[in-house]
């Protein structure tokens, strides 16, 4: 029975490390999957996502395709995500151990939000919109915000890529911020 491993990124580097340390590796069942979100907030040592989800496949044995990323916040109803495991043919490798007919994940992973909210990617400077493959700030409407703001302007950078994003991280100088910072 596949088995889901939801967790922030912080979260799974104190795991892989200690893995590590005690040479420990499992390969979860076959269709298990991972769920990380956030980012690393001072509380861990920072690794770019690629090599993140490469040590989650190495010591758990979860297929690189089979590992999603989140990206919200309190302050949003809606949250955004780089892939969805229920695509067609997302289900890693066959039982013989043969060759998977689906692709590994690879270029950038990128996020969207669902149909009712809207990203803006947009410039530090002025605050517009910046070009396709270029590089700004997160803003986004969410309508499912009800009795709350409707839109907010976060100091994460991305590039724009379509109707969609590449997470880049939080602007140099920003605050770490995040709702599990509250509980220190």
């Amino acid at each position: 029975m596949p088995i889901g491993v939801l967790g922030t990124a912080f979260n799974f580097v104190h795991l892989l490390d200690e893995l590590a340390a005690r040479k420990l590796h499992f390969k979860l069942p076959r269709g298990s999957w991972t769920l990380e979100t956030g980012g690393y907030k001072g509380r861990s040592r920072s690794l770019p996502k690629s090599e993140l989800h490469r040590l989650i496949h190495d010591f758990l044995g979860i297929e690189r395709n089979r590992i999603a990323s989140e990206y919200g916040m309190s302050e949003l109803s809606s949250q955004a995500y780089d892939r969805s495991l229920n695509e067609p043919g997302v289900e890693g490798p066959p039982p013989s151990g043969g060759a998977s007919s689906v692709e590994p994940v690879t270029g950038p992973r990128t996020f969207r939000f669902p149909p009712w909210a809207r990203t803006q990617i947009v410039s530090p400077e002025n605050g517009r919109e910046v070009a396709e493959g270029e590089v700004g700030l997160i803003r986004v409407f969410d309508l499912a915000n009800v009795y709350s703001v409707m839109a907010i302007e976060t100091q994460d950078l991305a590039i724009r890529l379509g109707a969609g994003f590449e997470l880049l991280g939080r602007a140099a100088q920003a605050e770490a911020r995040g709702c599990s910072l509250m509980a220190v």
